[in-house]
């Protein structure tokens, strides 16, 4: 079951692989370009959780990839620099940049690094206002959050509205347990996937007709789960 997904983008070969056994030791799902061109491509099909982009590649430098990702996307990005770079480095967080690791660089600083700006991106986004949203007969505030099932109210805890409130957001996108796991709990948690499943049951037990059989949060076998949006799709809730 693969974890948050990363994109690494450099044109030095054993720079990607000494990135990408590192990660996948961590959990994380690792996609990889040699160029600007294709990494902006992966950000487009394949919606990566994070970026870890060189600035020094061929064709579009990595400033000028930063800038054309940053027009459409807000996928976090960290930068990759070459020591004594203080301008280059200035001018990625200028361009969007989350943050940036020095070559030669600790592979597992840039782990921690990885693992800091996704759990900072989780609470910005966290606490960050958002329209209500609706799936089906289900609602969710997230201002209030308050939740109403066909215009009865349901009863959360705070990890199940987190967890609801993401696949909401995102539906009929998959989520593994582990991503799961890792946004909503943090790095520090010491339980496993099974905490995610156990979360999953009880939100079925209070929203489906029949939990055994649910309409709304479906299972993946062998990858996680996915919030199945009704046939008239997710509709924003306007005040």
């Amino acid at each position: 079951m693969a974890g948050p997904r990363i994109l690494v983008v450099d044109d030095e070969p054993h720079i990607v692989e000494l990135v990408r056994y590192n990660l996948q030791q961590e959990g994380f799902e690792v996609l990889t370009a040699g160029d600007g061109e294709t990494a902006i491509m992966r950000v487009r099909a394949d919606r990566p959780d994070l970026v870890v982009l060189d600035i020094m590649l061929p064709g579009l430098d990595g400033l000028e990839v930063c800038r054309r990702m940053r027009r459409e996307s807000a996928v976090p990005i960290i930068m990759l620099t070459a020591r004594g770079g203080e301008v280059e480095r200035v001018v990625g967080l200028e361009q969007g940049a989350d943050d940036y690791v020095t070559k030669p660089f600790s592979p597992r600083e840039l782990v921690a690094r990885v693992r800091a700006v996704l759990r900072r991106r989780v609470r910005e986004v966290a606490a960050a206002p958002h329209e209500p949203l609706r799936v089906g007969a289900l609602h969710l505030d997230p201002a209030t959050r308050d939740v109403t099932l066909h215009g009865r109210r349901v009863d959360l805890t705070t990890r199940e509205f987190d967890l609801l409130w993401l696949l909401m957001r995102y539906p009929n996108r998959v989520f593994s347990r582990d991503f799961l796991l890792e946004h909503l709990w943090g790095h520090d948690f010491y339980g496993s996937t099974r905490t995610v499943d156990m979360h999953v049951s009880r939100l079925r037990e209070k929203i489906e007709d029949d939990p055994a059989t649910p309409t709304y949060i479906a299972t993946v076998r062998g990858v996680g789960y996915k919030l199945q949006a009704a046939a008239s799709g997710r509709q924003r809730v306007r005040s």
